[in-house]
């Protein structure tokens, strides 16, 4: 497989999580999974919390398909896609875990998008309701309507 045609497969393994993502948050984590997701929504946060076992899927998910593709990680759609969901969680640790929600090591940024994803996302914890949470998503959502 060419580089360009692995970082196209990488690609879309990151741009389809962002997909799922918002798909699995609306209607499986606000929906049928929600007394797994609440732990989330409450004001107090242990260390960890029920909502990380969502995490440890998707990171299970990742590290299957880049085994799968290990024998030759560059011609390997598995290997690449699998790169591309990891890409995902790691970006989703830093932005939502670690600044957005301060958990573990907190850190500051000045950047603009930065500021923006995590006031978009505190939107999203509002309140503790189940229903009419947006944004779902981490990266996809209507940047002008959460401008400050």
């Amino acid at each position: 497989m060419h580089i360009l045609v692995f970082i196209g497969w990488l690609l879309l393994g990151f741009a389809g999580m962002e997909i799922i993502s918002y798909l699995v948050h609306r209607f499986i984590f606000h929906g049928l999974l929600w007394e797994v997701h609440r732990s989330h929504h409450e004001p107090t946060h242990e260390l960890f919390e029920l909502n990380d076992l969502f995490s440890l899927f998707f990171a299970g998910l990742s590290v299957y398909l880049m085994y799968r593709g290990s024998a030759g990680p560059i011609e390997s759609t598995s290997f690449a896609i699998g790169t591309g969901i990891a890409v995902y969680g790691i970006l989703y640790f830093i932005i939502h875990d670690l600044f957005a929600h301060k958990r573990f090591m907190p850190f500051k940024s000045d950047s603009k998008v930065m500021r923006l994803i995590r006031y978009a996302h505190q939107r999203h914890h509002q309140s503790i309701e189940k229903e009419g949470q947006e944004p779902y998503g981490l990266f996809l959502f209507p940047y002008d309507k959460y401008k400050k």
